[in-house]
């Protein structure tokens, strides 16, 4: 029995760390995204057997082709280089609160341009660390064309270096995203991102965004928003103290959103583009608009 109580008592410590070590891998499989940057947000989506995100279907060619393009919220960036690839726009840059999401979107980018086979060993590594520089109050840069890329081709992509076309950078677009002088771009795009913009800094968050998408957008330009419903708010109201104070206090809606882009901010009409997302699978069954500047 003395033997058995021994025995037991070396056995405590590791079986006590083996506890320890469950518990901390619960509390990371519940890691709380309080700016809604789920890490494999893309793939917790997409991850339904489909070959493409199923939004790219109502967005329409000439919204990017040749085009500058900003993506707001861009997560893991998945979306980002998508757009780049299927619809040829001369540049686009994502932007994200977060520099691990950054750092995936990065990582997305050289795993696409390693299945293209586009740029040599090496060049990826130099590029990234160009393009990673403009964090929180880097002031937004113009977007640049490429040289000698003719972005009428639809294989352009293929040819040319991925990294001259998709960028990434981290920074606060509502609280620290400074506008360049001459910056501007032809599209706009923000998806699943007006709840987490509203539960953070509230309504005067919301309007400061359409604001900043309406003064960054080129005459003509188009921006593409997909608000999340109400009741996902709810859901998400107790991530942090922060959230739940602002969620008691938002007075606008998503319902609300197309009179405020029409009305105040200055937009002069808008598409619903949500039914040519035909056959959307779950998850991706929110409403997409376009509103034209």
């Amino acid at each position: 029995m003395e033997h058995n109580q021994q025995h037991n008592k070396r056995n405590q410590p590791e079986d006590m760390a083996t506890t320890t070590a469950t518990a901390t891998q619960k509390r990371k499989r519940k890691e709380v995204a309080v700016f809604g940057n789920y890490r494999n947000y893309y793939g917790y989506r997409i991850g339904q057997n489909l070959e493409e995100d199923p939004r790219l279907k109502a967005m329409k060619k000439e919204w990017f082709e040749g085009k500058d393009c900003l993506d707001i919220g861009c997560n893991s960036g998945v979306i980002t280089i998508a757009i780049a690839q299927k619809f040829n726009c001369r540049s686009i840059l994502g932007v994200d609160i977060d520099d691990a999401r950054i750092q995936d979107a990065y990582w997305t980018l050289r795993k696409a341009v390693r299945s293209t086979g586009a740029v040599p060993a090496g060049v990826a590594k130099s590029t990234e660390s160009k393009n990673v520089t403009g964090i929180e109050n880097h002031e937004a840069e113009s977007p640049k064309k490429p040289a000698n890329i003719d972005c009428t081709e639809s294989h352009h992509v293929q040819e040319a270096n991925l990294f001259d076309i998709v960028s990434f950078r981290k920074g606060n677009f509502v609280q620290n995203w400074h506008l360049g002088e001459n910056t501007s771009y032809d599209t706009i795009i923000c998806l699943s991102v007006s709840k987490w913009v509203q539960l953070n800094w509230g309504d005067e968050g919301l309007i400061t965004l359409f604001s900043k998408v309406w003064r960054l957008l080129s005459p003509g330009g188009v921006f593409i928003l997909e608000p999340q419903p109400w009741s996902s708010y709810y859901s998400n109201r107790l991530v942090s103290e922060t959230t739940r104070i602002n969620y008691q206090e938002i007075k606008i809606r998503p319902e609300d959103f197309q009179d405020i882009l029409l009305d105040k901010i200055g937009f002069r009409m808008v598409e619903d583009i949500t039914s040519s997302a035909s056959g959307r699978k779950p998850g991706f069954n929110r409403p997409i608009f376009a509103f034209w500047k």
